[in-house]
């Protein structure tokens, strides 16, 4: 378990910087793309040209920030202090081509919301029209219609009362002059009336019209859905929309660019990090190899001389023996066995005499 964690963290280890210089290669070029096609809209009239300098100077800025902290140590300090302002200038240009880009997009979507706040405005005109028609026929409805009302009411009391000369006596009747001019009256009055109410009729179906034209433009564009959150901030700050989006602009264009740069420096120290932990980890490989070829010479050379001298020491009264010669070792080899000595001298341990293999 405890290998298998460590194999873990070791393959983190070596995955890490290469996720952070994605993620710098990422943001890196979104920022030059958006950048790029910021500036040569800004430039329209040699865009072809604009965007083929812009997409060089993006790539030396990603060159120059990883250039600063390769070489930050030994590059001369003139060179330095020019290449770190080259640096933000650079990052101002990639800011001002990504505001360029976005206010242009943002630009767009006022421009047709202004198209569709101008045909609503336009038709609401309409409508307000009619409304006042409508608020005009109705008054002059309400007046017929009392106008209708007090003719039938004479009518009905067209009476007149009168003495007889000759029998004395009170005769009742109605007076056909008054008659026939109130129902002249009642007639003209009620054609005006079914004229009004043919009016208020139409106009009430143009309000109606004007109403579902409003609510369909509305509805069918896609605008309001993008410019929602924009009014609804406009709503809740007391802010113009314009100034909203100037705002989050700037705080995209001084996070986007920045970032980028840090991100292509902290792949750099991350590869530099791999690299000095790799380059740690061959040495004390290469000295535990040097350090056990070592000791296993030194093991083998001591266990030679301990057995001659057990040969020596097998029996206890005096013996002619031959004297052997005893081999020098190589001259070449003599430099690693004096090594190898003083090594396992340093660490303690016991070396028995063999001055005889060297010169």
């Amino acid at each position: 378990m405890t290998n298998l964690t460590f194999v873990i963290k070791n393959i983190q280890a070596r995955i890490f910087p290469f996720i952070i210089a994605l993620s710098a290669l990422s943001v890196s070029a979104s920022a030059a793309f958006y950048s790029v096609t910021g500036l040569s809209k800004l430039f329209a009239g040699a865009s072809t040209e604009v965007f083929i300098m812009a997409a060089s100077l993006e790539i030396s800025k990603l060159v120059i920030a990883s250039l600063l902290y390769q070489y930050r140590k030994t590059i001369p300090r003139l060179l330095k202090y020019y290449l770190t302002i080259a640096c933000v200038v650079l990052i101002l240009i990639t800011s001002a081509g990504i505001y360029g880009f976005l206010s242009a997009a943002y630009q767009e979507t006022a421009a047709l919301a202004g198209n569709i706040d101008a045909q609503i405005a336009l038709v609401e005109t309409k409508r307000d029209n009619v409304r006042d028609q409508l608020a005009v026929y109705n008054a002059e409805k309400i007046t017929i219609n009392g106008a209708v009302s007090d003719l039938r009411a004479g009518l009905a009391n067209n009476v007149i009362q009168y003495r007889d000369s000759e029998t004395g006596e009170i005769i009742t009747t109605t007076s056909s002059s008054t008659r026939k001019a109130l129902e002249k009256q009642l007639d003209q009055a009620i054609e005006r009336q079914t004229e009004i109410n043919t009016r208020v009729d139409d106009l009430n179906q143009q309000l109606f019209d004007y109403e579902t034209e409003i609510v369909e433009t509305r509805s069918n564009s896609e605008i309001g859905s993008e410019l929602g959150p924009l009014k609804y901030l406009a709503n809740l700050t007391g802010l113009g929309m314009d100034k909203i989006i100037n705002y989050l602009l700037l705080i995209i264009i001084f996070v986007f660019d920045p970032l980028a740069i840090a991100l292509v420096v902290a792949a750099n120290y991350a590869f530099e990090r791999l690299k000095e932990k790799k380059v740690m980890t061959e040495q004390k490989e290469e000295e535990w190899d040097e350090e056990h070829a070592l000791d296993m010479v030194l093991n083998d050379m001591v266990k030679q001389v301990e057995e001659s001298e057990s040969e020596t020491n097998i029996y206890n009264e005096p013996q002619v023996v031959e004297k052997e010669v005893t081999k020098k070792l190589p001259k070449e080899a003599q430099k690693i066995f004096r090594e190898a000595l003083k090594h396992a001298n340093r660490s303690g341990k016991k070396i028995f005499n063999i001055d005889e293999f060297f010169d």
